[in-house]
């Protein structure tokens, strides 16, 4: 259930009714904005009945959540959450752009792409230090050193940055170097992982499986939540289908239904769902006319020569088109008549 508490509220009248779920052996977590202050107790309903809770002071109302997403369900939260990685809000009014590399392979390569995308007018830069390949004979990434080059990048361009995390071991010090930690694709599902990202001290971005569903997707985010980090993402990545013509499927239409079902900020990755560079651009504004919060963009300054996913990185100039023409496309669907224009 979500408990909406009185803007009145008192922090004792809050604390007797989490001593109260405490004593019926609920967990619950408590939701504080300027506008207002809730609590999601999961699964409450099985101990308490709302006419319990309503008459206890400072307790507006009890609305049950119906779904059974309990925390990233949009009954759980007041409004829409705004995830905020370094001063930039993903959820909020403005289109948010994050680009760069996929892998760190050396300073001079990473500072170059930093530069021009800080140039842009991008605020995170994403790049990986640590690689999960198909292949095991693969780049796997610089590790340890691709960390302190992206902290580097961070002090040089004034840059946030957003890295994944590939396993329990290593994660504390992907936690230490990134602003935003991504849980790429193939971990989706690694429920460890998952739980270890829910204690993170960091916001956390998710990327869809490439063969999960929504409710699967969305009960991956309920790991993370339910460890008690609030400040998740999901980013749509393209998923595998019978197409041959790009690598994945980017399922524009999934962003619009997630962003119906649930509270949570939704981005889209157009550089793996498709794997191609001419594909990337197109897919990108089908995303943000679909309604993503953000994209996620990789681009390179020698994609010839780069050492994972060159195809489908964007050359420098293709990258400040695609910049220029997504925030173009935003702003139409920000005016009042936008939802006109498409009739």
């Amino acid at each position: 259930m979500l408990i909406l508490m009185e803007p009145s509220a008192t922090p004792d009248q809050l604390r007797e009714v989490l001593a109260l779920l405490e004593a019926a052996g609920i967990r619950s977590q408590v939701n504080e904005s300027p506008e207002s202050l809730s609590i999601v107790a999961p699964h409450a309903s099985q101990a308490l009945k709302p006419d319990r809770i309503e008459p206890m002071a400072g307790v507006r109302r009890v609305v049950p959540i119906t779904s059974p997403y309990k925390l990233a369900s949009a009954d759980a939260a007041t409004g829409r959450t705004v995830v905020d990685v370094r001063g930039v809000r993903i959820g909020g009014p403005d289109l948010v752009l994050v680009a760069g590399p996929c892998g760190v392979e050396s300073r001079e390569q990473l500072f170059t792409v930093a530069r021009y995308v800080a140039e842009a007018g991008v605020k995170l830069l994403r790049a990986g230090a640590f690689k999960p390949r198909t292949s095991p004979y693969a780049f796997q990434g610089l590790g340890l050193e691709g960390l302190r080059l992206l902290e580097e990048a961070r002090a040089e361009f004034g840059l946030g940055i957003v890295t994944e995390a590939t396993e329990v071991e290593t994660f504390d010090d992907v936690e230490r170097s990134a602003d935003m930690i991504q849980i790429g694709a193939r971990n989706m599902q690694n429920f460890a992982l998952l739980r270890r990202a829910g204690r993170a001290g960091k916001p956390v971005l998710l990327k869809r499986g490439p063969s999960a569903t929504l409710d699967e997707w969305l009960y991956a985010a309920e790991y993370v939540l339910g460890e008690g980090n609030r400040d998740l993402v999901l980013c749509e990545r393209g998923i595998r289908t019978w197409s041959d013509h790009a690598r994945n499927t980017l399922d524009v239409s999934v962003v619009p239904a997630a962003k119906a079902l649930t509270h949570l900020p939704v981005m889209v990755d157009p550089s793996h769902a498709v794997g191609r560079r001419d594909l990337v651009i197109p897919c990108a504004l089908a995303g943000v006319a679909a309604g993503a919060d953000g994209l996620l963009v990789e681009t390179h300054c020698q994609p010839e020569k780069a050492l994972s996913d060159g195809p489908q990185a964007l050359l420098p100039s293709d990258f400040i088109r695609l910049v220029e023409q997504a925030h173009g496309i935003h702003r139409v669907l920000q005016l009042p008549t936008a939802t006109g224009l498409w009739m």
